[in-house]
């Protein structure tokens, strides 16, 4: 449901390019698309999405389920991020000092 969804969004997008709405709600609601974890947070997109941009876009949105959103929330990090080294090593510092 969630590529149906971004489909007609676009389309939607495409066919009303003369008018401003589409195209920045559309852009708003493929963001959200892409960010939200729960159904719950696409219900006011999907209905914006239904009037404004695409009716089948926003309907679709409004279907997508939890599991299809499962994806888009962040794995927990396991392993610490190691230490950046510096770009230039230090002797070569005093080297370029002494010269």
């Amino acid at each position: 449901m969630k590529t149906v969804a971004k489909v007609f969004i676009i389309i939607g997008m495409v066919l009303g390019f003369y008018m401003i709405y589409p195209i920045i709600l559309g852009y708003f609601a493929l963001k959200n698309l892409k960010t939200a974890t729960k159904a719950d947070d696409l219900r006011v997109w999907g209905i914006l999405t239904i009037i404004f941009v695409s009716t089948l876009g926003g309907i679709f949105m409004l279907l997508i389920k939890d599991e299809e959103l499962a994806e888009n929330i962040p794995a927990p990090a396991t392993e610490e991020a190691p230490a950046e080294e510096p770009a230039v090593e230090p002797e070569l510092i005093e080297e370029a000092a002494e010269e």
